[in-house]
């Protein structure tokens, strides 16, 4: 399996290696030993989360309160997705920055989101199924987030595709009002946080 880290620290992207034979593929995409070994600390899965989105659905831009959070580790199972990640960890050296990788179901890429992380992701095809592995399980009150149609953020949104948002998402504050409203996690608290997840303290 290949790992790459992105320019944003605490996310990754993991590529298996794929075995095709005359009756199809076999792979193994998610390998606990590998990312852990990446992540520097034991990844505890606490919840898997499927979803199925038409082209053009947005979902996003999703975070949770440090600590706990919810680390996430996003694969696609069919059709193809845009895998967005925002660093809105007040603080942070690449505070603001975006990256954006496509998961789809011909490199069955993986993309390893670390908690603190800002979290969206787009259909660009019909039917695309996605699986979330989650450290955290779903927790109302700490759920946050942030518009992906925020301009300061001019995520890469395909060229002709209309965003199709839920009401919640199309309702939530800018990056600028949530960090004025002191929403966003602190840098510091999320290096404190992984910190105590490689020690177990």
């Amino acid at each position: 399996m290949q790992v790459d880290e992105l320019k944003i620290p605490g996310a990754w992207v993991f590529t298996p290696k794929q075995l095709p034979d005359p009756r199809g593929v076999f792979l193994e995409w998610f390998k606990a030993g590998v990312v852990e070994e990446t992540i520097g600390h034991p990844f505890v899965l606490r919840q898997v989360n499927h979803s199925t989105s038409s082209r053009g659905t947005l979902r996003g831009v999703h975070y949770a309160d440090v600590p706990p959070s919810q680390a996430k580790y996003v694969y696609v199972t069919r059709g193809a997705a845009l895998d967005i990640v925002v660093d809105i960890r007040v603080g942070s050296p690449t505070f603001g920055v975006v990256e954006a990788v496509r998961l789809d179901d011909v490199d069955r890429k993986a993309v390893y989101v670390a908690e603190g992380l800002g979290h969206a992701v787009i259909a660009l095809t019909d039917d695309v199924n996605l699986n979330y592995l989650v450290t955290q399980p779903y927790a109302p009150t700490r759920e946050r987030g942030i518009s992906p149609l925020d301009p300061a953020l001019d995520l890469p949104l395909p060229d002709g595709l209309e965003p199709l948002l839920s009401d919640k998402d199309a309702g939530a504050p800018t990056l600028a009002e949530a960090e004025d409203q002191g929403l966003l996690p602190s840098y510091d608290d999320c290096v404190a946080f992984y910190e105590s997840l490689r020690t177990g303290q």
